[in-house]
């Protein structure tokens, strides 16, 4: 009993996160209520109220199911990458790029950004942080996997050049959540020009 507990609990959470993300996508992070959200999830406002205190709750869960997604996804690739380091890169970065926009607008990601940003010592934003140290150990980690292979210098400190690109991508991804007119195609082409002259300064 206790484990069908807490799988219609798991469900019952992700219902009310897809809901909610559906509602920041069409109405927007500020028009949407949570008496809306609770509705579209089929449950009272109290059971969304005793699973999260307040929307910005709500949008931190709907970002963390994102990055542990993506960085199961990105786990797929760094057990087998491709040979040429470049190309392991480009598929590493890809699987985040591509299902950055699964859960979240861009408008909604302005919001989560602007959050984290706004209060640094909130519970929201020190999530948000913790979850960018996610992704960038799972960058470093490639660069190590590489290494092994002989393809990048073994001198090289992974841990470095894993942040270095790291923050390539982020940066570039704030600034395709910024444009309202950037495609995903021209922000991966974007960050796998700089992510080349990165690893060809490096290579084995």
């Amino acid at each position: 009993m206790t484990g069908l507990r807490a799988r219609h609990k798991a469900d019952r959470t992700r219902r009310m996160q897809e809901a909610a993300a559906g509602l920041f996508r069409e109405a927007g992070y500020g028009a949407a209520r949570m008496e809306d959200i609770a509705a579209a999830a089929d449950v009272s406002v109290g059971t969304l109220y005793n699973y999260f205190e307040t929307k910005g709750d709500l949008l931190l869960a709907i970002v963390s199911m994102e990055v542990e997604e993506v960085l199961s996804e990105g786990a797929l690739v760094l057990a087998n990458p491709p040979a040429d380091p470049v190309e392991a890169l480009d598929a590493l970065i890809g699987r985040y790029f591509d299902h950055s926009l699964v859960y979240l607008s861009k408008a909604t990601w302005r919001t989560a950004m602007a959050l984290s940003i706004e209060a640094p010592d909130t519970p929201f934003s020190q999530r948000y942080t913790e979850l960018d140290r996610m992704l960038t150990e799972q960058v470093c980690d490639m660069i190590r996997a590489l290494q092994r292979r002989g393809k990048l210098r073994a001198d090289v400190a992974a841990a470095v050049v894993g942040e270095v690109v790291f923050n390539t991508l982020n940066q570039m991804f704030i600034e395709f959540v910024k444009s309202d007119s950037m495609d995903l195609d021209t922000l991966r082409a974007t960050v796998r020009r700089q992510t080349g002259l990165i690893i060809g300064a490096i290579a084995g």
